[in-house]
């Protein structure tokens, strides 16, 4: 995932609101939202060349997604990011449990954002700083920096998801997610890519030949446990390729 924005409210018919954008090079090969047949009750796409996910549900009603974090010179993991999510999601110890054993283990993964929940707790980890936390309710976002870091593209989107919340539904929080909009040059991050690269991934959607936004999704957790999962996958130049609903 590189852009994450959230609606953290305990106590509420409807704890947790979430939309997301996985941004990847076109080629890179990865199945569209479905059970995994390996893993029952594991809903969430998954990247074919690694084997691990980016955002998913699981049994016990888990949550869990992930973004990379852009930062010139860290070191690059031996291991993919993409498996922490999956192994959070197919396990049973308890956030605090899972995250504690992560601290350790963080170097074998280049940088990243994680984000481990269910209807009652909502947890955010940065392995850069190596800091495990859980959210405060409200409004929250995470792109390719830490938690909340005012990129341009990540205010935009918690604005619209704010306004999403009188009547929150998964085309609600889909349509927040196809904004092409790009920042003027003046408000954009310095991650070391580049004024042309900053350009471009700067919008909420993002479409080129190459890399984009190949997956849209919109999570809705219910106080009672229930939840609905739809994503919308794109191909080059962000061509419409499907959509699918799971409600688990």
């Amino acid at each position: 995932m590189c852009l994450i924005v959230l609606a953290w409210r305990p106590g509420h018919a409807q704890p947790l609101l979430l939309a997301a954008n996985r941004d990847e090079f076109y080629e890179r090969p990865s199945q569209p939202l479905a059970e995994w047949p390996d893993a029952p009750g594991l809903f969430a796409g998954r990247d074919l060349q690694a084997g691990g996910t980016w955002l998913g549900v699981g049994p016990g009603g888990r949550f869990a997604a992930l973004t990379n974090i852009r930062a010139p010179g860290q070191t690059q993991g031996s291991r993919s990011r993409g498996e922490l999510p999956a192994a959070f999601l197919t396990g049973s110890h308890s956030i605090e449990a899972f995250l504690h054993d992560l601290h350790e283990q963080r170097r074998h993964y280049s940088g990243f954002n994680l984000l481990l929940g269910d209807s009652q707790q909502l947890w955010h980890f940065n392995s850069l700083a190596g800091r495990a936390r859980p959210l405060a309710e409200g409004l929250h976002g995470l792109s390719n920096a830490d938690l909340d870091t005012p990129w341009p593209k990540l205010q935009r989107a918690k604005q619209a998801i704010g306004q999403a919340l009188h009547a929150p539904h998964p085309d609600a929080l889909l349509a927040l997610l196809a904004d092409p909009h790009q920042a003027p040059d003046e408000q954009l991050p310095q991650t070391g890519i580049g004024l042309t690269g900053e350009r471009l991934l700067s919008s909420v959607f993002i479409a080129s030949a190459t890399y984009g936004t190949r997956a849209s999704s919109a999570l809705i957790i219910n106080a009672d446990g229930s939840r609905v999962l739809a994503e919308r996958s794109f191909g080059s130049n962000g061509s419409y390729l499907g959509e699918v609903v799971v409600h688990c």
